[in-house]
Order: structure tokens, then sequence, then C-alpha cells
């Protein structure tokens, strides 16, 4: 069964629906790399993707283990290499919210966000610094 239809849209535009919802993002190459930069680049979602992946498996930790962490929020920074082209490092920064988070509590949370299935699928190449400040 088919998850997401995308389709070209011209002038290095796309645009991708997810079948079971019909939400719909567009993507446009960046202005550094001939396009509108008007939208998320290819890029950009799969930094994106990253961070939404290990905070949603840190909200499914959370809840079974009894931690609070709505309101977390996390700052995400790509850096591209050339030659070829690609993502060589995706920081992201956890600003978690203000709670008494013990160590334990800590050290789950921090082992969700690391074994997340996108961070796990993710090429070893691509160097993922993370932080998180409590």
């Amino acid at each position: 069964m088919t998850t997401i239809k995308s389709s070209y849209k011209g002038d290095l535009r796309t645009t991708a629906t997810h079948v079971a919802s019909t939400n719909t993002i567009i993507t446009d190459a960046p202005v550094d790399n001939n396009g509108k930069g008007e939208a998320f680049s290819p890029t950009d979602l799969v930094c994106a993707a990253l961070g939404s992946c290990m905070m949603t498996i840190m909200g499914i930790t959370a809840n079974r283990c009894s931690i609070n962490i709505e309101g977390m929020e996390i700052d995400i920074v790509k850096v591209m290499a050339a030659e070829p082209r690609r993502i060589a490092e995706i920081i992201l920064n956890f600003k978690m919210p203000s709670n008494s988070y013990t160590a334990k509590d800590k050290a789950i949370l921090e082992n969700a966000a690391r074994t997340c299935p996108v961070a796990l699928s993710l090429h070893p190449d691509i160097k993922q610094t993370i932080s998180f400040q409590y």
C-alpha cells in the first residue's frame, strides 16, 4: 500500500501527500542550489524527520515511565558538505521543560532519542551531534 504520493511541480519544487491523512508538504531546492528556498528542502526534511522521530520516541518512552516532557523543544542545524553535496552533520539541541529529572530519567530519555528509527536509518557518515539542556 502506498504511503506517500509525490509530484514534481517544476522549478525545483515537489509536493508530497501522505495518503492516509491527505496532509501535503512542499519542498523547494535551496537558494544555494538553484532553487527558490521558499519551503523546506529535501535535506531539511531529513533533519526535521530526525528531530521529530527523536521527540516522538522520547514521548513514547516518557509516557511509559511517567516523565513529563510536554513543551520540549529542539533547535536543529544542518551542515552540508560538498563533493559530493550531502548532509555532513545534523546538530540537535534539545531544550527540556522545567522538571525534576533524575539521572535515570535523563539516561532513559537520551537513549530513546539516540535509538529512534530515523537515527538508526541514517548513514553512519552523517554525524549526529546531540545535546540536552535540562
